[in-house]
């Protein structure tokens, strides 16, 4: 889901040595002593091995450990319920850090946190995290906040088999995908990277595009799962990597990511917005959805532009559980949000804080919040881009698709990486060597000799 070297000046940051949607709607995601400020650092440069677990290091991110007073909403937040995401989360990290080869230091050091987690909090949910995790404000390098969107699980109405009604298919994943390491049926199918198929002739191509599978590319594979009866509804489930879909004998089937055509995503509201059909204010799924009804012939063109198709999986029947990210919890609305898996270990927690459209009636409400990271998405790239989980139906549609928003991230990192701590215990490194044409303009020259020419006898 998405080279570096270390800047810095303080002793710090000497500890950070390299190792290791539509217009917005995206899917498928030692406290410092008050009154001090403390330092803040930036990374850069090569990435190390990934074989070789060292310190703290995120590419192209500037950190800044605060103080826990410094986080507005901080102590208002219900900790409990974030407690509770977190500690549901705790199980996978262990096993993850377990069995797999991951050796970015974070998932050894959250799996510590993780065992203390199942045992309970120490006092309080809110004391637990203070107590075992340091705050760091996070932003890419260049950038003065995050960004943030929402997605949710879409709920739509279907059919096992076409009908008048119901003619546009939702695909399982084509046997003739492969990765772009050439891998054909891989346990779970990357959200990032190039795909191709092999033709006849034993070369490999470009999976086919967005049009071409529309256009009946597909067609007889027998690849349906089902049917509906919109095309702008598929493309919101594909955005949104779930969806729920109620048949015409009563069930409901829960279809979830399961690959994509390795194509490049193109957010179709960006598009309206660079043609000037939407303000960019106005921006919504809501938006987009009334434009392409009032424009059924152009809707397929704008439909083309995104290039990237995606693929499911049936993972259950009805139920009141949520849908299951990436990390293959159910998603709590609220609480879960899908990060950038490239960078950031399934279960971290990241405190947000931001002003958010989350009523119709109009305006922003405060939004400080205790988020855990469950899940991914192809769109959400870099250090302080999260998509947030609102749930399923249509109310919690419209409130993630008012989403495009900045926010303050805050990365809670485990106290066994505490950066303040581990930059005041690391020597400093000796003095730099003076230069040599400075040792000579100080040092004093020598008193100048006069030479005196020997007197020859001249005979004549």
């Amino acid at each position: 889901m998405p080279s570096r070297a270390l800047t810095c000046s303080l002793p710090l940051l000497l500890t950070l040595t390299t190792v290791a949607g539509a217009a917005g709607l995206t899917s498928g995601h030692v406290v410092a002593p008050p009154h001090q400020s403390a330092p803040r650092f930036n990374q850069l440069g090569p990435a190390p091995s990934s074989r070789q677990p060292g310190p703290l290091w995120f590419p192209d991110t500037a950190l800044e450990p605060v103080a826990w007073s410094d986080l507005e909403g901080w102590r208002d937040d219900n900790h409990t319920d974030a407690f509770a995401t977190f500690a549901a989360s705790c199980r996978a990290v262990i096993g993850r850090a377990r069995s797999s080869t991951d050796a970015r230091p974070i998932l050894a050091a959250l799996a510590d946190t993780c065992r203390k987690a199942l045992h309970g909090p120490s006092r309080d949910a809110r004391a637990f995290f203070e107590e075992n995790f340091r705050p760091l404000r996070i932003t890419k390098l260049g950038d003065r906040a995050g960004f943030l969107t929402g997605y949710y699980e879409p709920t739509v109405e279907g059919s096992r088999f076409p009908t008048r009604e119901f003619r546009v298919p939702i695909y399982r994943r084509p046997s003739d995908l492969l990765t772009a390491s050439g891998d054909r049926s891989p346990q779970k199918f990357p959200n990032s990277g190039g795909a191709t198929r092999r033709r006849s002739d034993g070369s490999l191509v470009p999976y086919y595009t967005r049009a071409e599978i529309e256009d009946g590319a597909l067609d007889g594979q027998h690849l349906e799962i089902c049917w509906i009866g919109d095309p702008t509804d598929l493309l919101f489930i594909q955005i949104q990597g779930s969806a729920r879909v109620r048949l015409e004998d009563g069930t409901t089937v829960r279809i979830n990511y399961d690959g994509y055509n390795g194509q490049p995503y193109t957010a179709v509201g960006r598009v309206l917005i660079e043609r000037g059909e939407v303000p960019r204010e106005q921006m919504s799924m809501e938006r987009i959805r009334a434009w392409m009804n009032a424009h059924p012939d152009e809707a397929k063109a704008l439909r083309d532009e995104n290039r990237s198709y995606v693929f499911f999986r049936i993972i259950g029947l009805s139920g009141n559980e949520e849908a299951r990210g990436a990390q293959g919890l159910p998603l709590i609305p609220g609480r879960s949000i899908a990060v950038d898996n490239a960078l950031h270990v399934y279960g971290t927690p990241f405190f947000i804080q931001a002003a958010l459209p989350l009523s119709q009636s109009g305006g922003n409400t405060a939004f400080h919040r205790l988020m855990i990271a469950q899940d991914t998405g192809s769109a959400i790239t870099g250090p302080a881009r999260a998509d947030v989980f609102f749930g399923a139906g249509d109310e919690a549609g419209k409130i993630a698709g008012r989403l495009r928003h900045p926010a303050e991230f805050t990365l809670l990192v485990p106290r066994s990486l505490d950066p303040v701590i581990a930059g005041g215990a690391m020597p400093l490194p000796p003095p730099r060597p003076r230069p040599i044409a400075q040792d000579r303009l100080d040092k004093k020259p020598p008193p100048r000799m006069r030479l005196f020419r020997p007197i020859q006898a001249r005979w004549r």
